[in-house]
């Protein structure tokens, strides 16, 4: 117990308030977006939508050459992203191993709030996690896409699907691959969410009260982007499809 309050004397209220602000934030707009695509369309769910669509159409094509290469650059973002957090990753780390020498170089900086090593330490252990969260996203997505690839390239030849009995074979095999897909896409929108919130724990080196302001702006914006977007609003546009799905 005694190392506990220890622990938490180390940072004042106003940041632990802050802290404990960014990480509600966080977790629940997570929660709200999957609940809220529910019931109004998001670009994550628009987008997988289309997956599903593009997964269908490549049923009808023996030559999917277009489709592995689709999907390849689908995984180059999640790649660039993976690369880069590295980069910081190892900025951060090498900051915290210079302790004063960083705490000297911060307090420089013009609006920042002056803080002992440590807590400048823990901040920059908070930066550090964000990070580490993205990457663990980011590379997960790249896996994810390549297992998409797999299944793509195991697809049958239109002929096979159409000389099977049962006929919900091709809508079946198209949901398997466009859902591998829509769960790769949703775990680097994961990673990004994670990058767009850095910004917001950064505003914690000058204040507590910019912190949680830079918080409730970032999850604005993300919300308007996966809400209320003009690119939401034209995936949304209905697209007639010269192979309609099979039921089932």
């Amino acid at each position: 117990m005694d190392f506990l309050m220890r622990v938490i004397r180390v940072l004042p209220l106003a940041d632990w308030l802050a802290l404990l602000t960014f990480f509600t934030g966080w977790i629940g707009y997570v929660r709200f977006a999957k609940t809220r695509a529910q019931h109004r369309p998001s670009v994550l769910a628009a987008t997988n939508r289309l997956r599903l669509d593009w997964m269908h159409e490549a049923t009808f094509r023996d030559n999917r050459i277009v489709d592995a290469a689709v999907s390849q650059s689908m995984a180059s973002s999640p790649s660039f992203f993976a690369s880069t957090t590295i980069f910081i990753i190892g900025g951060l780390i090498a900051a915290i191993g210079a302790g004063d020498k960083t705490a000297e170089m911060v307090h420089d900086l013009p609006f920042t709030t002056p803080t002992t090593t440590l807590v400048l330490d823990l901040k920059l252990l908070v930066l550090t996690g964000i990070f580490v969260h993205a990457f663990f996203r980011f590379t997960w997505s790249m896996r994810q896409y390549s297992f998409g690839a797999l299944l793509i390239g195991a697809t049958p030849s239109s002929k096979d699907f159409e000389a099977a009995a049962d006929a919900t074979l091709r809508r079946r095999h198209a949901n398997r691959a466009g859902r591998v897909l829509g769960l790769a896409a949703e775990t680097f929108n994961d990673g990004l969410r994670a990058v767009y919130l850095s910004f917001a724990a950064v505003l914690w080196f000058l204040s507590p009260l910019a912190f949680v302001v830079g918080t409730v702006l970032v999850i604005a914006v993300l919300y308007r982007r996966e809400f209320h977007s003009d690119v939401l609003a034209q995936l949304n546009e209905p697209v007639e499809s010269l192979h309609p799905p099979a039921a089932g």
